[in-house]
């Protein structure tokens, strides 16, 4: 769900001008204005002239990877922004501190819309004398590899971003070549997990950091992914609100030593962001906040249907592949408040799930869906994400009270993948909702509507939906990092979304 905030921050940062160009167009718009950066401890300080001063005059930052307005037209929204004064000329500052270290883009932007007022400046945040260097995590599993096959991966976007070290393996098995770059190769000679040590050390200063690697290894001729484990994952608006975001997702991620990752609120640079980090695969349209990220290639893209889009993933070449699509659907007006808040009955809340676009985007995904789900017997198909809306295997009459006294509601986000031959994952795993409800909205709003004061509604709408007869339920889970604390005191949270995540485990 969309909550609208911006944070603040002490944490202290390093910024530099840099001189990249690729991620804006070769003709870029005529401006008569003027941008510039005053670099301080504490956040960014721009100076700015204008010929058209307004009040809603601002700026935003994006990623440099992309997802700024290049063509003076929304893109995605920005990570951090702040209005600037009606003046034709002064200073305003822009608190960042949310952000990863890395590269990124300022925008001066007219009157809350999207024309440029001066050209963009680019700017590198680091962390406080320079963010320590080191892995971000101890150890991780990589994706398998079968005996007597070539074997590659990445594990160079593991470090601490926005250095360049070399990698050196300093221990285990003799089949693995390290190069100095961070990529692996090699043929594994058997059938035995791999075990490798790494060090990455950065040439100018001798820092150093080691990590722990292990390679699942398959005999020939088996199968390479006889287990699939997916998961669903609103990053909440990339994560931005919550501090150190960038190594508390990569940490989550790699500790859960999923395969396939569908992702929501993935605005600008983000999917690509985690992907390069893992040094996976990925998938994201030019516009919304849909990605799928994916240990293995990526070999089609089927496109946008309305509010979702979807991929085929090959696992083992064409032996095994998956159809896998990721959705996000409308998020107001919301349906658990319609009953819980203002009583509204089963027709007029119905009537609003096609208001808020819910209904309409669920036809839409399926009806892109029904060739494939046809198909299901010879290629699984997976359907993620996040509906905004509960299902009606969870508003069941024995959990009436629970629902504001309200059973047996038809959530048509739920019932038709139903119809269309979609199995929930959870519920096969979890028949009983009273005994394990796997709510997923909202870890952070536990108790208290922010805006109402009312009691927060907790529902599941977080999805791992599934059809074809090669795909075995073994479990699923609604998951959360540590012990979240409340919105408004949410920021230093190890979890960095509003949602749990979603993750189930196929056996192939």
């Amino acid at each position: 769900m969309r909550l609208p905030s911006i944070l603040s921050t002490a944490l202290s940062v390093l910024l530099l001008l840099t001189p990249l160009t690729s991620a804006l167009p070769a003709s870029q718009p005529q401006t008569e204005g003027t941008l510039s950066l005053i670099a301080t401890s504490e956040e960014l300080t721009f100076s700015f002239t204008t010929t058209s001063p307004a009040k809603n005059n601002w700026i935003g930052i994006y990623p440099a990877s992309g997802g700024g307005p290049v063509d003076e037209k929304y893109v995605s929204s920005s990570l951090a922004w702040s209005y600037t004064p009606s003046t034709t000329s002064g200073t305003t500052k822009v608190d960042v501190g949310s952000l990863s270290p890395g590269e990124y883009i300022a925008f001066f932007l007219a009157a809350d819309g999207y024309k440029w007022l001066a050209k963009p400046v680019y700017v590198s945040i680091k962390g406080k004398g320079g963010s320590k260097f080191e892995f971000l995590v101890e150890n991780v599993v990589l994706h398998n590899g079968r005996q007597g096959d070539e074997y590659k991966a990445k594990i160079g976007g593991l470090v601490t971003p926005g250095y360049k070290p070399r990698f050196e393996q300093i221990a285990g098995d003799g089949w693995v070549t390290v190069n100095p770059d961070g990529s692996i190769s090699g043929v594994p000679d058997r059938a035995r997990d791999a075990s490798i040590t790494v060090r990455a050390t950065i040439p100018a200063t001798g820092e150093s950091s080691t990590l722990k690697l292990t390679i699942p290894v398959k005999r020939s001729g088996s199968n390479l992914v006889p287990e699939l484990k997916v998961m669903t994952f609103n990053l909440w608006w990339g994560g931005t609100y919550i501090t150190n975001y960038h190594a508390k997702q990569i940490r989550f991620i790699t500790s859960s030593n999923v395969d396939i990752i569908g992702l929501q609120e993935a605005h600008g640079g983000h999917v690509q962001r985690l992907a390069d980090a893992l040094g996976w695969y990925f998938w994201q349209p030019k516009s919304g906040d849909l990605g799928i990220i994916s240990r293995y290639p990526i070999t089609q893209d089927y496109g946008l249907a309305n509010a979702s889009g979807g991929v085929k993933i090959s696992l083992d070449g064409k032996e095994s592949e998956v159809n896998f699509w990721n959705m996000h659907l409308g998020y107001d007006p919301y349906g658990p408040y319609d009953f819980c808040f203002d009583k509204m009955n089963l027709e007029k809340v119905l009537q609003r799930e096609v208001q808020s676009g819910r209904t309409p985007q669920i036809v839409d995904t399926l009806k892109a869906m029904t060739p494939q789900i046809k198909q299901s017997w010879s290629i699984p198909v997976i359907l993620v994400g996040d509906t905004n809306a509960p299902s009606h295997l969870d508003w069941t009459e024995k959990l009436r009270s629970k629902n504001c006294g309200y059973a047996n509601i038809p959530w048509p986000t739920s019932t038709k993948p139903a119809e269309a031959g979609l199995i929930d994952s959870f519920r096969i795993a979890n028949p009983d909702p009273a005994r394990v409800p796997g709510n997923t909205w909202s870890p952070i709003y536990p108790f208290h509507n922010g805006a109402s004061g009312k009691v927060e509604p907790q529902d599941r709408i977080d999805f791992v939906y599934h059809t074809g007869s090669r795909l075995q339920v073994l479990e699923s889970r609604a998951v959360v990092v540590g012990e979240p604390r409340v919105y408004g005191s949410h920021r230093d949270n190890e979890w960095t979304s509003d949602h749990a995540a979603v993750i189930t485990t196929y056996k192939l």
